[in-house]
């Protein structure tokens, strides 16, 4: 009798663990184990896609050498050219290899010879990189780094002085503050000695 109770209870014991690998199979394939994480990381890689040519677009005018940093119709480089180069050089953990030249806009045209226009923006520019190439080649001497200037044609970045004095106009007075009105822990600390003098009048 006792040989016919335990191998009864062998075999439900049996049955009942197979009964439950079978019913978490089940459920994985009804649900998914991973949510949110699985959904979470999909959504963050998609905004992240969106804002990654922003970024790229925002380093690309940071490593920009500009016109104004030359004096103008000339390669000498002024302090403040010298100055951002050497900004360049230091970045850290390492220096970016790539640095974009604006293409010189500050010659003078002459309608009476365009063809000299292109001409001699494309001199000048030959010029600007072999200076940039030879500030950056001192500044970084040892350190075995090696530089290659590309000239692009970026328009200017900035916002003028009015339409900035304006912004920040229009975003101070849409600032809006509102003291909560209950009384409390909360309100006796943000409205100061008020709240305290009328905590105290309270006791």
């Amino acid at each position: 009798m006792k040989g016919f109770i335990s191998k009864h209870l062998s075999t439900a014991c049996l049955a009942s663990g197979l009964s439950l690998l079978v019913g978490c199979d089940c459920y994985r394939n009804i649900v998914d184990p991973c949510y949110p994480q699985r959904y979470e990381y999909a959504s963050e890689r998609e905004v992240n896609a969106c804002q990654a040519p922003q970024v790229n677009n925002g380093h690309v005018l940071d490593q920009t050498v500009w016109n104004y940093h030359f004096k103008p119709g000339t390669d000498r480089l002024t302090p403040g050219g010298l100055e951002h180069l050497a900004c360049l050089a230091r970045r850290r953990p390492c220096p970016d290899s790539v640095v974009f030249l604006q293409t010189a806009q500050d010659i003078a045209y002459d309608p009476a010879a365009p063809e000299k226009f292109s001409e001699q923006r494309n001199a000048l520019d030959g010029k600007r990189i072999q200076a940039v190439q030879n500030y950056l080649t001192v500044s970084t001497a040892g350190r075995h780094l090696s530089f290659e200037v590309v000239v692009h044609d970026p328009s200017n970045v900035g916002m003028a002085a009015t339409q900035a004095g304006i912004s920040i106009l229009k975003m101070n007075n849409g600032a809006q503050g509102v003291l909560p009105t209950s009384a409390g822990a909360g309100a006796a600390n943000v409205s100061g000695g008020a709240g305290a003098t009328s905590g105290t009048g309270g006791h």
